[in-house]
């Protein structure tokens, strides 16, 4: 059974009748609501009207494509986007990722599979009974655990949960240097998924267009060559 607090549906966009119906018939067995829209436009227009709490995507759509979808969703919300599609080239993963999306999943897909990503993203969207309180800061970027929010000089950042997860292991930990691995680990603490290095450089560089006031010479998230990332140690 599924013990998330579901506030909303789970909007599912594929144009194959039989593999929407399977992933909506794992999903609402666990007690997820779901909708369905065939084409891209009307995943838009469905998503703007029904505020959807998960989207999943396949890219071949009529009308409006996947990558389109993906596009014009991330303009005004960060509802968490797991990519499903048939394309397996890992460029086609990292330019899903860079396009906002949380997770990609290549057909032939195990249902149940499916449904724990989705389950895990949701988990890492919420905040859970150990995680820490204390609101983190640095030249003014603030993020609040306990809210789930992050604001830079008094504006709010809208974060996917995979970039609100990477930002607070950071922010918590300012000096330290994580790996790629480590970082993969907390996106990924179940070792639901499949996923290649680049994952966390994807998240990073979505990170840096939205937190830092020049993306090419960040002075908050650090690259350490050759090893991975930490933030910058003046945050407290």
């Amino acid at each position: 059974m599924n013990n998330l607090q579901i506030s909303g549906p789970i909007l599912v966009v594929e144009d194959d009748d039989k593999t929407a119906a399977l992933v909506r018939m794992y999903l609402e067995r666990e007690g997820f609501s779901t909708i369905a829209a065939r084409d891209g436009l009307t995943a838009v227009e469905m998503a703007e009207r029904h505020n959807p709490i998960f989207v999943i995507l396949d890219l071949m759509l009529p009308v409006l494509d996947g990558w389109e979808v993906c596009r014009q969703l991330r303009r005004s919300s960060d509802v968490p986007i797991l990519i499903l599609s048939a394309k397996e080239e890992e460029i086609d993963r990292v330019a899903g990722l860079t396009l906002g999306a949380d997770d990609y999943v290549v057909k032939p897909f195990s249902p149940r599979e499916l449904v724990a990503r989705v389950k895990a993203i949701l988990r890492r969207g919420r905040t859970g009974p150990d995680s820490r309180k204390a609101i983190l800061s640095h030249q003014g970027l603030v993020l609040d655990p306990e809210k789930r929010r992050v604001t830079l000089h008094g504006r709010q950042v809208p974060l996917t949960p995979h970039e609100f997860t990477l930002l607070k292991t950071l922010m918590a930990a300012p000096g330290k240097v994580f790996t790629r691995d480590e970082l993969l680990r907390r996106l990924y603490p179940l070792g639901e998924a499949t996923v290649i290095d680049r994952v966390v450089d994807v998240h990073i560089g979505k990170l840096r267009q939205k937190i830092e006031e020049d993306p090419s010479q960040p002075t908050r998230i650090m690259t350490v060559r050759g090893v991975g990332y930490q933030f910058a140690e003046a945050a407290r």
